[in-house]
C-alpha cells in the first residue's frame, strides 16, 4: 500500500495483524524493515502499519540526497497519519525511528495516543559516546571484534549503497548482547538488503547537533522506553535520559540484549510492548 507525502513521494507500508491499529516506523536509517521481522509477534494484538521511511524498500527516494532530515521523517509520519483517517495514534519507533517518533510526538502531542520509544537515542553526547566506547571495548576479546571496531572507524563520505551495506554489516556484531550462530543467521536474513547511503550521510550529519531533550517535556502521551540492557549504542543511559524528560514515562531495561532487542528477546519485548498498550 502506498500514499503520496506533502512533498510528493510516494511512499509504501504494510499492513500485518489483527486489533487496533499501531504505526511502526523502523530504524536505520536508509535500512529496509526486514530486520524487524515480525516485530516479536506484536501482530497477535495489533495491526501493525509498518512504514517503509523514504529511500528504502518502495518508498521513492528523494532526488535530493540531503532531503533525509528529522523534520522530513516527521512530516512523511503525519501524511501517513492523515493517510489512514486516524485523528489519533498508537507510535512505536525502533533506534532511528524512535528519533524520529520523538520528534513527531513532541510536535503534534494531540496526535499520539500512546508511544513506544525502543532502543534510541535523544541526543548522542559525552556520556553516550562514552557508554558506546566501553561497550565496545568489552567485546575485544571475539574473534570478530578487529574487523568489526575497523568498520566502525572507516570513512564512508562517499560510499555507494553497496559499500555502506557492506561496511554496516562487518559492524553488526557490535548490535548484540552475544553474537553467536543464532545472532548470525538472524544477520543473514537482512545481509543482502540496500542500505541507502544518502540516508545514512544526512543522519550522520545531523547527530552531532542533535539534541531533542528541550522538547521531550512537549510529549503528552503514555510513553514507554525500552532498550537492551547491552545496547552499545542506544542503551541505559539514553533510556534514562529519555524517560526522565518526558512526563509520566515508563522504563524498561531488558537484561542479555542489545540494540536487537527485537530478535535476542522476543518474548520480554512482546509483552512489555502488549501490556503497556494494553493497560
Amino acid at each position: 500500500m502506498k500514499f503520496m507525502t506533502a512533498g510528493g513521494l510516494r511512499l509504501s507500508y504494510e499492513r500485518v495483524g489483527t486489533g487496533p491499529e499501531l504505526v511502526v516506523h523502523p530504524g536505520g536509517p536508509g535500512f529496509s524493515t526486514t530486520y524487524l521481522g515480525d516485530l516479536a509477534g506484536l501482530g497477535d494484538r495489533h495491526t501493525l502499519v509498518i512504514l517503509s521511511p523514504r529511500g528504502t524498500g518502495e518508498s521513492d527516494r528523494p532526488a535530493d540526497p540531503r532531503d533525509y532530515h528529522l523534520d522530513d521523517y516527521v512530516s512523511d509520519l503525519e501524511a501517513l497519519r492523515e493517510h489512514l483517517g486516524l485523528d489519533r495514534m498508537q507510535l512505536l519507533g525502533y533506534s532511528h525511528g524512535g528519533v524520529v517518533a520523538q520528534g513527531y510526538a513532541s510536535g503534534h502531542p494531540e496526535r499520539v495516543s500512546r508511544l513506544v520509544l525502543a532502543v534510541t537515542l535523544a541526543r548522542f553526547g559525552p556520556e553516550q559516546e562514552s557508554a558506546t566506547k566501553a561497550s565496545r571495548e568489552k567485546r575485544s576479546g571475539e574473534t570478530w571484534y578487529p574487523d568489526a571496531i575497523a568498520a566502525s572507524e572507516e570513512e564512508l563520505g562517499s560510499a555507494t549503497d553497496d559499500e555502506m551495506r557492506d561496511n554496516a554489516m562487518r559492524g553488526m556484531p557490535f548490535y548484540f548482547a552475544r553474537f553467536g550462530p543464532a545472532e548470525a543467521a538472524y544477520v543473514d536474513t537482512f545481509r543482502s538488503d540496500p542500505i541507502n547511503a544518502d540516508a545514512q550521510r544526512a543522519f550522520g550529519s545531523e547527530l552531532p547537533n542533535l539534541d531533542l531533550r528541550t522538547r521531550l517535556e512537549k510529549i503528552t502521551a503514555p510513553t514507554l522506553v525500552i532498550t537492551g540492557e547491552d545496547d552499545f549504542i542506544c542503551g541505559p543511559v539514553c533510556a534514562h535520559e529519555i524517560s526522565a524528560a518526558i512526563p509520566g514515562a515508563r522504563e524498561v531495561i531488558v537484561p542479555d540484549a542489545g540494540h536487537m532487542v527485537v530478535f535476542e528477546q522476543r518474548q520480554i519485548f512482546h509483552d512489555e510492548i502488549a501490556a503497556f498498550l494494553g493497560s
